[in-house]
């Protein structure tokens, strides 16, 4: 009985939003419901300690606002000094290829923001990017999601080891023996993700699709996913594991737009069949190219700063701290908030320099302020029950019965009775805690130690299961729902959640037997 309450954050989310097609709002507000009675008629939580996790997840609810508003704003004053034209004009005289683009924007430069962000900003940073190419919004979402996988467990420089794994370790050389092995297990897995992220983008959304369509961008794709995984092993094996996304990401986009300009290995015809039906006309800008750029330079620019640089990283963790600890004097259920180091104001002060830096209208800032709470004011409808359960979830340990967390109680539960293929499974864990929680740093610390017991207990090797544990939490942000709801407020594909889950699941199932299948074929 207690197994299937503890599979409820999990079955009723698909049940709700991709089986009756619930939107969001609705569906995670019925899950959250659920959720609640079961902590506390069969779990045996306080309701104190559920109205405690109940404050904690309307509090990092705000936190992920905040990156969505600032990604909102930023795309919002871009889009009104007249430079997300000029950005579209620059894609469009290196190519109009869309299954180029969506490698060049989706999943190389959203792999720099998630180097140095992390926390679901790049999708919803890249989303927009895409739909003002003409791309539809159901696919820019989608293909916003699925890039967000291969560079995400060095993410925020390296936050999802350092933080996640730090339950296990805090030594430096554990880190990077884990990031050994992941970018050895990636020459599998993540090799195909390029590949994956434009066959997605063919298959779901082209139209009068042919074969040709999907062999002549095959060697591309293959080059793109080669060059990115081999500098990244070799990253790690130099720089350390804090360096690999960002490094990586920023050389195989140089890499990439040089293969583009010079027609290596790229298709001889452009390929356009899934644009919007009525694009719009991109009006001309005479505004510079790096202009138009320069506001998430200043962005990169900022969050590597704020986060490699010691005295500067101590200030914008420090000036304005909105944390809270011991949320009704629970202890242990805190939520951290440091306003100046979230992403999200970050990309709030660029847009507001963009307008200086670009010689745009002041009053830009008013109206981009104003469109951008609008469109929040929908995502927060759906994100406050989703990060409420997730909490409920999270600190169900705390309860009068002395009974284990519920994902501690799930992830004991398969491994005592799915211990023989345990390897093939370790990156699933991994997806259901991000799927669950919206973070593989947050899924790692949850899982880490159970997947590392399980390790011992049955004589396999503790880094090569917590590599697993680590590539699946990435591959879990593809269908992690605060994350889709999230890309559809950008996009403003709201209600439309389930849709974009059912698409996503099959790259998120196919990358997790991909780790698996290394893991096997390589240790």
């Amino acid at each position: 009985m207690l197994v299937l309450i503890a599979f409820l954050p999990i079955v009723l989310p698909f049940l709700f939003l991709v089986v009756l097609k619930m939107p969001a709002r609705r569906g995670m507000s019925l899950t959250f419901l659920a959720v609640f009675l079961a902590a506390w008629l069969a779990w045996d939580m306080e309701l104190l300690v559920l109205a405690s996790s109940i404050l904690q997840g309307l509090h990092k609810a705000f936190g992920i606002l905040i990156i969505l508003f600032g990604a909102i704003m930023m795309m919002n004053i871009l889009k009104l000094n007249g430079a997300v034209d000029r950005i579209n004009h620059g894609f469009n005289n290196l190519t109009t290829d869309m299954r180029l683009q969506a490698i060049l924007i989706a999943f190389l430069f959203g792999a720099i923001i998630e180097g140095v962000a992390g926390f679901g900003t790049p999708a919803v940073v890249v989303a927009p990017l895409l739909v003002a190419l003409g791309f539809r919004p159901l696919a820019a979402a989608t293909l916003a999601l699925v890039s967000n996988s291969v560079p995400v467990p060095f993410a925020a420089v390296g936050t999802p080891v350092q933080i996640g794994l730090g339950n296990i370790s805090t030594d430096v050389a554990f880190f990077n023996e884990i990031a050994y092995t992941i970018t050895s297990l990636e020459f599998l897995s993540g090799v195909f993700m390029p590949t994956v992220v434009v066959y997605m983008l063919l298959l779901f959304f082209g139209t009068n699709t042919t074969k040709k369509d999907y062999l002549e961008i095959l060697p591309w794709t293959l080059f793109i996913g080669l060059t990115y995984s081999t500098i990244a092993f070799v990253i790690a094996r130099t720089l350390g594991f804090e360096f690999v996304t960002i490094v990586s990401s920023i050389t195989t986009l140089l890499i990439a737009t040089v293969s583009i300009r010079y027609n290596f290995l790229t298709p001889k015809h452009p390929w356009h069949n899934a644009r919007t039906d009525e694009p719009e006309e991109i009006a001309h800008s005479d505004m510079p190219l790096w202009k138009a750029w320069a506001p998430y330079g200043i962005v990169i620019l900022l969050l590597v700063l704020s986060r490699v640089v010691a005295p500067i990283k101590w200030f914008f963790q420090n000036a304005i701290d909105l944390s809270s600890s011991d949320i009704l004097g629970i202890d242990g259920i805190d939520s951290s908030l440091q306003l100046l180091y979230s992403p999200g104001f970050i990309l709030v002060l660029a847009a507001i320099l963009a307008v200086f830096i670009q010689r745009a209208s002041k009053r830009n800032i008013k109206m981009a302020t104003m469109r951008s709470l609008n469109n929040v004011k929908g995502a927060a409808l759906a994100l406050v029950p989703t990060l409420a359960l997730v909490q409920i979830f999270s600190n169900s340990g705390i309860n009068l019965s002395d009974l284990d967390s519920m994902p501690i109680y799930l992830a004991t539960f398969l491994g005592e009775h799915l211990n023989g293929i345990w390897i093939l499974l370790a990156p699933f864990v991994g997806e259901l805690g991000s799927f669950i929680t919206g973070s593989a740093t947050v899924s790692t610390l949850t899982f880490s130690p159970v997947q590392y017991q399980i390790a011992l207990q049955y004589g396999l090797s503790p880094v090569l299961i917590l590599s697993l544990q680590l590539m699946g939490g990435a591959a879990g942000n593809m269908i992690c729902v605060h994350n889709v709801v999230s890309v559809g407020a950008v996009v403003k594909t709201e209600g439309q959640e389930g849709l974009i889950i059912k698409k996503t699941i099959w790259p998120a199932i196919l990358y997790g037997l991909l780790a698996g299948f290394a893991a096997l074929l390589l240790f």
